[in-house]
């Protein structure tokens, strides 16, 4: 953005946080033992699917089985993210948590 864009006739506000919205899911990750723990069910584990909505300020961590129709949220979700770059991060923590197992739950947020 420019200096033009952001004072001029066409200046665009910043974007509002509440009304920003990403998404992000990766799919037939295999679990390491123990899995990943949710609140609904406990600890899943397998080929599973995580799936991370960005909205109102927070990353909504959710897992289902792989191709499964049921959707449980990760322990510890909804985790605090300021912006997209931030809930993209927690997300690829998740994936990786979800690879690792040991009953993973939702990533702290970065640090920063």
């Amino acid at each position: 953005m420019t200096p033009h864009d952001q004072n001029g006739p066409h200046a665009r506000p910043p974007a509002d946080p509440r009304t920003s919205w990403a998404t992000w899911t990766t799919q037939s990750i295999i679990s390491g033992p123990g899995g990943v723990t949710t609140s609904e069910v406990g600890p899943i584990s397998g080929d599973l699917t995580v799936h991370t909505t960005w909205v109102d300020g927070e990353a909504r961590l959710t897992v289902q089985y792989t191709g499964a129709l049921d959707w449980y949220t990760v322990a510890g979700s909804p985790v605090p993210a300021a912006d997209e770059t931030t809930a993209r991060a927690i997300h690829q923590a998740m994936v990786n948590g979800v690879k690792a197992g040991r009953g993973a739950t939702a990533p702290a947020p970065p640090a920063g």
